[in-house]
């Protein structure tokens, strides 16, 4: 199996890219500056300048892409939509390093995290147009895409417990009461997913045990 992963040299890709290699998969970094990963094979190249024949030889393409700054997270919807345009109509799987806040908090499916009282207005900018980049790949049947959501409270410097819960479309707790998991928890959910292949065309979440 070979797997790509975009923005690999972020956090979240990087803890991708060590735990693909860990487990022995041919693994290639996509990076825009120069890698700084353990990937022996690299294509240096901005996202939007990624071809078809760049990603067609691919089984998984994993986009851990991220920006912070507010006057670029409409790049969260514009990068994911060049991606799909890329592997339309493609076999390579497209998995997505999704946002907590378009979770639902209802089972009718109305109202959303990101839309409580508690969810923190510095991070509603970059939950909405996360939100607005999974609506996007939801509408699309040509593609295989795979959209997996962290638990809430993600925590980048959280301890790797080697365990996680995987859900679907709505916000969970765990038998703790909280919604958290590890960049490292979730690196191996990600990665599991990569290899298996189980949920085409849906969003999955990942919370802690």
């Amino acid at each position: 199996m070979k797997i790509a992963v975009i923005g690999a040299n972020g956090k979240s890709g990087q803890l991708i890219v060590d735990e693909l290699i860990n487990r022995k998969i041919d693994t290639t970094a996509v990076v825009r500056q120069t890698n700084k990963t353990r990937a022996e094979k690299v294509i240096q190249k901005d996202i939007f300048d990624l071809t078809k024949e760049d990603l067609n030889g691919f089984d998984v393409v994993i986009d851990a892409f991220g920006v912070w700054e507010e006057d670029k997270l409409s790049q969260h919807v514009t990068t994911l939509q060049h991606l799909a345009d890329k592997l339309s109509g493609e076999k390579t799987r497209l998995l997505v390093v999704g946002g907590a806040g378009s979770l639902y908090v209802d089972s009718n499916h109305n109202k959303q995290l990101m839309d409580t009282a508690d969810f923190p207005d510095m991070f509603k900018p970059l939950a909405s147009n996360m939100k607005q980049g999974l609506d996007e790949i939801r509408k699309r049947k040509d593609v295989l895409w795979t959209y997996v959501s962290p638990a809430a409270d993600f925590q980048a410097e959280g301890v790797r417990t080697g365990e996680y819960v995987l859900g679907g479309e709505e916000f969970t707790l765990n038998q703790l009461g909280v919604s958290q998991i590890s960049y490292a928890d979730y690196t191996i959910a990600m990665v599991d997913e990569a290899l298996n292949g189980n949920h085409i065309q849906e969003r999955i979440s990942v919370n802690s045990k």
